[in-house]
């Protein structure tokens, strides 16, 4: 589909790891009856795949043909969505840390992103589409009429990433964790292909001190503006 001249709206919510996009991303969705595109997990797939291929994460043009090649598919049930790569269910496995890492090397690799992007554009289909991610708003979605770039502090997104790790009954540590997340960011803010930054026309939402329903409350107040 010429996602420049499509009708399918489109709500793209972007934001560093841990600012809660993701969540808000499905929420939104379910309200709406829209689509979700998670593309991180795009990369955190790509990331996997080269891992358990032993690919070399400085290896541009192995990691490539991996990315335009991935056999995957998202499966949603019970208001979950479950990532299946060459028929696996491979959701736990994308979101370990040693997996998050090295997605974020992946995303900076120009010619990966070129391989991924009309895939990303590939989800737009009526009657709408919620995609969370990075670039979303400034370079897979550009004429979406509502942008959101979700963010928190780093030390409020370690805590939640903190919280959410011990519920699983995985041992880490906060200062780790926060240190883990100030890299990322660096890296994701200094790449050269597409930073991670605020499109012109995103409104910026910051959630260090506002609840979930809080968030989703005020984007479902301006898809209902922009879009109705």
């Amino acid at each position: 589909m010429n996602q420049a001249t499509s009708p399918t709206p489109v709500v793209t919510i972007d934001g560093p790891s841990g600012s809660g996009k993701g969540t808000i991303a499905k929420l939104v969705a379910d309200k709406l009856g829209y689509a979700l595109l998670d593309s991180g997990a795009l990369y955190r797939l790509t990331a996997l795949a080269a891992l358990n291929a032993g690919v070399d994460l400085s290896d541009e043009a192995r990691l490539a043909e991996l990315a335009a090649n991935l056999d995957i598919r998202f499966d949603i049930a019970n208001g979950e969505v479950s990532a299946v790569m060459g028929g696996e269910d491979v959701s736990r496995d994308i979101r370990m840390e040693r997996v998050s890492m090295a997605a974020s090397k992946v995303a900076a690799v120009p010619a990966v992103r070129q391989a991924l992007l009309q895939r990303q554009r590939d989800f737009r289909a009526a009657p709408g589409l919620v995609a969370d991610g990075r670039d979303m708003g400034t370079t897979v979605f550009p004429d979406a009429p509502v942008k959101i770039f979700l963010t928190a502090s780093a030390e409020e997104r370690a805590r939640r990433r903190f919280a959410q790790l011990q519920g699983r009954g995985v041992s880490v540590s906060l200062r780790d964790l926060l240190e883990d997340i100030r890299a990322r960011d660096d890296r994701d803010m200094n790449r050269a292909a597409s930073p991670l930054a605020p499109a012109e026309d995103a409104v910026v939402l910051d959630s260090t001190d506002i609840d979930i329903d809080g968030v989703l409350t005020k984007v479902l107040e301006l898809v209902h503006q922009r879009i109705g």
